[in-house]
């Protein structure tokens, strides 16, 4: 593909600006590979509220209250 070359061209109608860019968009984004979705985290203040596995046996309610 040389540079004077378009990447697509328009064969039938005459689309709007807004469509132009629409179809470019929509291209960009089918382009692009895909990824796979960032783990989700929680946050201190959710983990807190459940049943830690770590805080069992001698010494877990000390471990209890330290941060983690």
């Amino acid at each position: 593909m040389s540079a004077e070359e378009p990447l697509f061209r328009v064969v039938r109608g005459v689309p709007t600006a807004e469509e132009l860019a629409a179809l470019v968009g929509a291209i960009i984004v089918r382009s692009r590979p895909a990824t796979a979705p960032a783990p989700a985290t929680t946050s201190a203040w959710a983990r807190s509220g459940r049943p830690a596995g770590r805080n069992v046996g001698p010494g877990a309610w000390r471990a209890a209250g330290l941060p983690r």
